[in-house]
């Protein structure tokens, strides 16, 4: 009968001392007895909502909202106005939760068995990514947070549960989403240097550039394991070449220093074909890699706070093995012997040149504007066929045309710029506009003596263009290719890390896919999918369209809407927000996918007249 009264009251208001109650009741019982404590608990500070109990200790942890009325938070109306600065409050404050919750210390474990005592948020590193861990609305803030529920074995630890819900989740909750708790001075810090770097990313292309670094910018990081920077001496501050520097009025001080200018200097790159040259370990990688991060903003004192890259741009590598589903790859690979087209080449095991031309096309397939490429990462043969090798092996004996001969064309025909580190093949000189020499992490504007050494030196190669004609259109995934289920359960996605996607009993493998940076932003990926081919895999929608309607609805409702599992404002589960070049990427990936065409006369790669 209590059970039946407090059930009912779940629906009602409960308040502290009916959670402390149902907690000492069920102490000692079968672990599955905490599903009493589901529901909404008005607690002194804040609201309590308990999602989902996990099913047992070890299992994966119980979800639980925390929403405090703005009444109490008092969050300045100033910071929280325009996506820009609401979502950057949304980072900021996450990342308090999860220290306040370090802070707090560890609770008394006791016999506690697997996740007991755990509270977890999902808070962002260097990057900043839109996400669910945090929900800001004009009446209240949220946590939504992760909690392992007290076990000894397999029985309720009641006691602690009480001592971990009614006694250190306040504590977290007070210190991290009151703005009187929080170091303002930090706050305001954060949120502006976002937007300022947002601000840039938005005058990229009113200043005909794919890139800006900022001055002072520290690109090397503390290891090839952490995203940190290199602290102390090591870090050699980026200086811009005279003839690349410009300045850019910002709308917040670049510091908080009193009389911080609100302007920055630094380089910018811009769109067309940029080459960075140099000897090895002098930074041309490391260049590379901070514009492939600087997609997205990065939290003050990160270094790269002022790379800003567009939004656009794709990092493209060779990938040995990947699979590969009706893409025309005929302006880079022509026929292959025996006469097999390639204008929809399939592949269960692509070579590192078919690779490489596939992740090119499927990139600007899905409206990528801007290439970034490393030598090391590449095929040698996709990138460059020289004079000697062209003497012995007659054109008509290869069908790759090298990178070389298409890379000028990408962006005279199509307008999709190429920025590539170049450290052993001169020939590219003469396709390049602007040549970034980087010596001991300086870079120097190379393209004048570049220019002339092309001029006086002649790489003595034949250009290998080729004309050919299409006869694939654009490409259309079919929804019958995603699969969710595994097992009993009818939708299984999760991400074992951020480079390995679980798609219902299929593994996606995106270790080549490098602009995804959280297991949060791989299981959103895999939700997308399986959103998008419900909603909008037709049979008549190619890619591109697709992930255009994806876009509008991410950007429309929010991440919250990609969990097929909840109800009403339940806690929607980590994610974080992909960009649509890695969804592109995740469906290409998948061993199963079929797609169709949706006629001919269309090019997906490059136009080749």
């Amino acid at each position: 009968m209590r059970r039946r009264l407090d059930s009912k009251r779940s629906a009602a208001q409960r308040g502290e001392a009916e959670l402390a109650a149902i907690l000492q009741r069920i102490d000692g019982r079968s672990y599955n007895a905490y599903r009493e404590v589901k529901g909404r608990f008005e607690l002194r500070d804040f609201t309590l909502y308990v999602d989902h109990i996990q099913g047992d200790p070890f299992a994966a942890p119980s979800k639980l909202r925390a929403r405090v009325p703005m009444a109490s938070a008092k969050l300045p109306e100033e910071l929280i106005e325009g996506r820009v600065r609401r979502g950057a409050m949304e980072d900021f404050l996450a990342r308090q939760v999860r220290d306040a919750v370090r802070a707090s210390g560890p609770l008394p474990r006791g016999p506690g068995s697997g996740k007991s005592g755990l509270i977890r948020i999902d808070a962002g590193d260097q990057a900043v990514i839109q996400r669910t861990a945090l929900s800001i609305s004009p009446d209240w803030v949220e946590a939504r947070l992760e909690v392992g529920l007290p076990a000894a074995g397999r029985r309720v630890l009641g006691s602690m549960a009480e001592e971990l819900l009614l006694q250190a989740l306040p504590r977290v909750i007070r210190g991290a989403l009151l703005w009187q708790s929080v170091p303002q001075p930090r706050a305001r810090r954060f949120i502006e240097c976002v937007e300022n770097q947002e601000y840039i990313r938005s005058q990229l292309d009113t200043l005909g550039l794919v890139a800006f670094v900022g001055n002072g910018a520290i690109l090397p990081r503390e290891s090839g394991a952490s995203d940190r920077p290199l602290p102390g001496a090591h870090a050699v501050p980026f200086r811009s070449p005279p003839s690349l520097e410009l300045r850019i009025d910002l709308p917040n001080p670049v510091d908080h220093e009193p009389g911080a200018s609100r302007q920055l200097s630094g380089m910018g790159i811009p769109r067309g074909v940029t080459l960075i040259v140099g000897g090895g370990y002098h930074g041309k990688s490391t260049l590379l890699r901070a514009l492939e991060r600087g997609v997205y903003p990065h939290v003050p004192g990160d270094g790269r706070e002022y790379v800003v890259s567009s939004p656009k741009l794709v990092k493209i590598r060779a990938e040995d093995g990947r699979f590969v589903s009706q893409v025309d790859i005929q302006s880079f690979i022509g026929d292959l012997p025996g006469g097999r087209s390639t204008a929809a080449f399939c592949s269960d095991d692509a070579s590192g040149s078919t690779s490489q031309a596939a992740n090119i096309v499927e990139a600007i397939e899905a409206g990528a504007r801007g290439l970034l490429l490393d030598e090391d990462t590449s095929a040698t043969n996709f990138m460059v066929r020289d004079a000697r090798m062209q003497a012995l092996v007659h054109k008509r004996d290869e069908p790759i045309t090298p990178f070389l001969d298409r890379v000028r064309e990408l962006y005279d025909v199509q307008g999709v710029s190429t920025v590539l580190v170049m450290g052993g093949c001169g020939d590219y000189f003469d396709v390049a506009d602007r040549v970034i020499l980087m010596r001991e992490y300086r870079p120097e504007d190379a393209t004048a003596e570049a220019q002339r050494i092309a001029r006086e030196i002649s790489a003595g190669r034949s250009t290998e263009g080729r004309s050919s004609s299409s006869t694939g259109g654009e490409r259309i995934p079919l929804a019958q290719s995603f699969d969710p289920t595994r097992g009993r359960r009818r939708i299984k996605i999760d991400a074992k890390s951020h480079d390995l996607l679980l798609y219902g009993s299929d593994a996606i493998d995106l270790r080549a896919v490098e602009q995804l940076l959280e297991a949060s932003q791989t299981r959103a990926v895999g939700l997308a999918i399986h959103l998008a081919s419900e909603r909008f895999m037709d049979g008549h929608a190619c890619l591109r369209e697709i992930l255009d309607q994806l876009d509008r609805l991410l950007d429309a409702e929010g991440l919250d809407v990609l969990d097929p599992f909840r109800r009403g404002e339940e806690h929607p589960g980590n994610l974080a927000r992909p960009r649509r070049y890695e969804i592109a990427a995740a469906i290409n990936r998948l061993r199963r996918l079929r797609v169709a065409r949706a006629g001919p006369g269309t090019r997906n790669g490059v136009t080749v007249p």
